[in-house]
């Protein structure tokens, strides 16, 4: 797994394209103030670890968060970290688990439609720790 997350003080996407074709039809425009954005990817490593790997995912969001001191986080669905990629219901599975088990600890999640292409706009804060690569 693959993260690269941001601190922003605001950011915005719309979907733009599926590409997918098994994804539900869906168009989404949303903006998130103050949050940490996550662009996140499975790899096909990933596949029979994935316990560990949402446990360190959560852990890095939820430490960045506390830097930022928000509860505001964005997971989408990045396929350009690695080379390698894990099945699509594997990455998208380990997001979903992430988000549900974000809002059970009180931060509000929200999710890029997965499967589509999205045009954002994203004003990330300049401290050093705003932007954060990390390998799990």
């Amino acid at each position: 797994m693959k993260l690269l997350m941001f601190f922003a003080p605001s950011f915005w996407h719309s979907t733009y394209a599926k590409v997918l074709d098994d994804a539900p039809d869906v168009e989404q425009e949303e903006e998130a103030v103050n949050a940490v954005v996550v662009f996140y990817q499975a790899e096909a490593e990933d596949q029979g670890r994935e316990t560990k790997v949402l446990s360190k995912m959560l852990k890095n969001i939820k430490w960045l968060a506390g830097k930022f001191n928000t509860r505001r986080v964005v997971l989408h669905s990045f396929g350009h970290l690695s080379a390698s990629k894990a099945p699509p219901e594997l990455a998208q599975g380990l997001a979903q688990q992430a988000a549900q088990r974000l809002r059970n600890t009180d931060f509000e999640v929200s999710l890029t439609p997965f499967g589509y292409l999205n045009e954002w706009k994203m004003h990330v804060a300049g401290e050093s720790l705003a932007k954060v690569f990390k390998e799990i």
